[in-house]
């Protein structure tokens, strides 16, 4: 069995638009909401063996702070330059490559991407996977090779602002 969890990165700022889009920072909700979404994570029971993320520097962060609030290695964090604006195909090839040793698996990155692979994985899941937004599944194999849709069951679907 293998645990997949994405992670949208969290509320980003638009307010210095001399920046380029991947270096747009984290904003002030953003900074809170993803130590939260990390303490739930937590509370959900997902440990990810490997996390790789967007290069993006909202999803940079996102994936540090995340990391940080679950205990995971900073140094172990990686970064896919393919996950940048990363369509759900992209995604996909990103995580067939991942070596078959790592069991739980997180995805820090961005939409729509996110939000069609999620569908991809749990169809009719989501309009929107929000920032922040966390997605969990378990699949029904024991390896990567997600190109035909795989058994997956949700654990987890989860955001800032969904009440439980």
């Amino acid at each position: 069995m293998k645990t997949l969890t994405l992670v949208r990165h969290a509320k980003s700022s638009w307010k210095d638009t001399r920046l380029s889009d991947r270096e747009r920072p984290l904003n002030k909700r953003g900074k809170r909401d993803a130590p939260v979404m990390g303490k739930r994570m937590i509370e959900h029971g997902i440990r990810p063996s490997l996390i790789i993320s967007s290069p993006a520097r909202r999803a940079w962060s996102t994936a540090k702070i995340i990391a940080a609030q679950i205990s995971y290695p900073i140094e172990f964090l990686q970064r896919e330059n393919g996950l940048y604006l990363a369509s759900r195909d992209e995604i996909l090839d990103i995580i067939v490559a991942q070596d078959n040793r790592f069991n739980n698996l997180m995805i820090v990155g961005h939409n729509p991407g996110l939000t069609d692979f999620a569908n991809f994985l749990s169809p009719g899941l989501t309009n929107n996977l929000p920032t922040a937004g966390v997605v969990s599944v378990q699949i029904d194999q024991d390896d990567w090779n997600l190109y035909e849709r795989p058994g997956t069951d949700l654990l987890v679907y989860d955001y800032p602002k969904k009440v439980s």
